[in-house]
């Protein structure tokens, strides 16, 4: 059985900033707006909330990824709109990819990255 679609939710410390910062930084468009939380698209059916939440802190392991071929033209943009690459794009061996990550203004790590593979989308 899967899902129809997937949304992972972050807290954040201010909704304004992150509407900001996903919209003009990362470039995604908001679906929903529930007041205290904003939810855009990142795919067809995949999802992003962002949550307002005082004392917010980022989760220590979580990495929200954007699977894209055009890495480079991600972090371009990123950049072009007053963002911050942290590291990379480079790639990793290890996972077979190519990749770059960056952190929203609440510190929540973002991924852009590109499977190696030529099958990967075929099997995703």
């Amino acid at each position: 059985m899967i899902a129809d679609a997937q949304i992972t939710f972050l807290g954040c410390a201010d909704l304004a900033r992150s509407r900001t910062f996903y919209e003009s930084v990362i470039g995604l468009q908001v679906v929903v707006d529930q007041g205290s939380c904003l939810v855009f698209r990142v795919a067809n059916d995949a999802y992003l909330g962002v949550c307002e939440r005082k004392g917010a802190s980022p989760g220590v392991a979580t990495i929200v990824t954007l699977v894209t071929d055009d890495v480079d033209a991600w972090c371009d943009r990123v950049v072009g709109a007053g963002g911050a690459i942290r590291s990379g794009p480079t790639h990793n061996d290890e996972y077979g990819i190519y990749h770059a990550f960056l952190q929203d203004p609440d510190g929540h790590t973002l991924e852009i990255q590109r499977f190696d593979d030529p099958d990967w989308a075929s099997t995703s």
